[in-house]
């Protein structure tokens, strides 16, 4: 169950929030002030935060500085909120770091939406970032390979061509399509040179090399089914 936790000083807007956050399914809780924000922070990192801009002690926005400084809290989902309508608030806001931003007066149902769509945006991007296929872990974020848990030495080329043929897992991948993501051209050079980086990709790989087929005159699929 994903943790959400929310901060405003206003008892009756918050207790309005976690009561319509706990509904939808969500573990939430509640702070009025950026200091015990904070000290919870240390205990557990939440899925997302709901922060209000005019707090007591600290705003919204510098919560947000501090929050994308940190390598911690760097990736953590935030959404904004407030009663400040003007367009350079909410461009102030986004450019700070935060992911969304509503303003006050809301309906809880706007909140609820926009709290699903930010998770759900947030686990694609997570999913995307780590990619398994059988033996094969790709973590795109660090640009690092593992085939049954040991590093493997890739190329820039080798990588993006890996990288495009993990996210089609199972799918016929053309040539002119990879040419065109991996080289970012339909490249006219020579036609071997997409063959030769499969080669040297299978080979170091291993025996997760046999994973990557050619399909005659088309062009690669990744399958684990071999």
């Amino acid at each position: 169950m994903a943790l959400i936790y929310v901060v405003e000083d206003d008892e009756n807007i918050r207790e309005i929030e976690l009561f319509a956050l706990k509904n939808a399914g969500y573990e939430v809780q509640g702070f009025d002030c950026a200091s015990a924000f904070y000290a919870r922070l240390k205990e557990r990192m939440p899925s997302l935060a709901l922060l209000d801009i005019m707090l007591p002690d600290e705003s919204g926005l510098e919560i947000v500085k501090k929050l994308r400084y940190s390598a911690q809290t760097r990736k953590l989902p935030i959404i904004l909120v407030t009663a400040k309508t003007s367009e350079i608030d909410k461009v102030k806001g986004l450019d700070t770091g935060a992911d969304d931003y509503i303003t006050k007066p809301f309906g809880v149902m706007e909140l609820i939406s926009r709290v699903k769509a930010l998770m759900r945006r947030t686990q694609d991007l997570e999913e995307k970032r780590l990619i398994r296929q059988e033996s094969i872990f790709m973590d795109d974020e660090k640009r690092a390979v593992y085939v049954d848990d040991k590093p493997v030495e890739l190329t820039f080329k080798e990588y993006e061509l890996l990288k495009l043929l993990l996210l089609n897992a199972g799918i016929v991948v053309s040539r002119e399509t990879i040419l065109d993501r991996v080289w970012g051209t339909d490249f006219e050079g020579e036609s071997r040179t997409l063959d030769m980086h499969i080669k040297t990709l299978r080979q170091k790989l291993g025996t997760a090399g046999a994973m990557i087929r050619t399909v005659r005159n088309v062009g690669y699929i990744l399958n684990s089914d071999t």
